[in-house]
């Protein structure tokens, strides 16, 4: 059980530690994404949220810690084993093929999945439910370094669930979104928790964060500061000073 009294985790991260040099990018960090659900990640600039993702994915060494992935320890495995367990991401910057349309870059995915994959599902008709899913059909045949930031983001979100993961990591996904398409974003990832997908998100619109998020982990200087339900986060004194820079009370 977690600390929240939910089923076991998908995903877990315990005491991971990452150095440079002689300082701690992250510090024992502990935290869990359940099934079903969306967990939040946030912190100030430079607090370790992107090394975290990279630690969890593979793509970081550490020099201490677990990452424990639907019951099993995966903390030797490289990127693309994890990938193939149930693990997808999204970039800070934008990881996408700018030269190839919106489709195609979902095409390569979902050709992927099918290569290693016993599912026989066409991956031309998986591209394009997941494109419409993520609403943008309209843009399907567009290339992608011609798009907005906003409709560029929403194609790597797309091609991510191309995998067909169990849990989801996002790194920034609401950059680039107006108003009206951050609330449709929000509902999408509502409806991905509702069937049973794990979210760990990175986000600094706040607002989205405290909306979608069932749990929040606030990050600061590498190490875990607080963390629990959207409005024990916005009380707690640690957080506001690590926001606002002033000294908890």
């Amino acid at each position: 059980m977690s600390d929240n009294g939910s089923l076991a985790p998908l995903l877990e991260v315990h005491k991971a530690t990452v150095r440079f040099g002689g300082i701690n990018a992250l510090k024992e960090v502990t935290l869990d994404v359940a099934g079903g659900s969306i967990t939040g990640l946030i912190g100030p600039n430079g607090a370790g949220k992107t090394t975290c993702f990279n630690v969890i994915t593979g793509l970081q060494e550490t020099v201490g810690g677990r990452i424990v992935l639907d019951g099993q320890d995966v903390s030797t495995l490289g990127p693309h084993r994890r990938a193939r367990m149930g693990l997808a991401r999204t970039f800070q910057r934008l990881e996408v093929f700018g030269s190839l349309t919106a489709r195609e870059n979902v095409l390569v995915a979902a050709e992927i999945r099918a290569g290693w994959s016993k599912d026989k599902t066409d991956p031309g008709s998986i591209a394009d439910q997941l494109l419409e899913r993520v609403g943008i059909t309209q843009v399907a045949h567009d290339r992608v370094d011609a798009m907005p930031t906003g409709l560029a983001r929403l194609v790597e979100l797309a091609r991510a669930l191309a995998a067909r993961p169990r849990v989801l990591l996002l790194d920034e996904p609401g950059s680039g979104l107006d108003e009206t398409e951050t609330q449709a974003f929000a509902d999408l990832l509502l409806e991905l928790a509702g069937e049973g997908l794990g979210v760990l998100i990175v986000e600094h619109d706040v607002e989205l964060v405290m909306r979608v998020c069932k749990r929040i982990f606030v990050l600061d200087f590498g190490e875990i500061i607080a963390s629990g339900t959207p409005r024990q986060i916005q009380q707690d004194t640690k957080v506001q000073a690590a926001y606002l820079g002033t000294a908890p009370a």
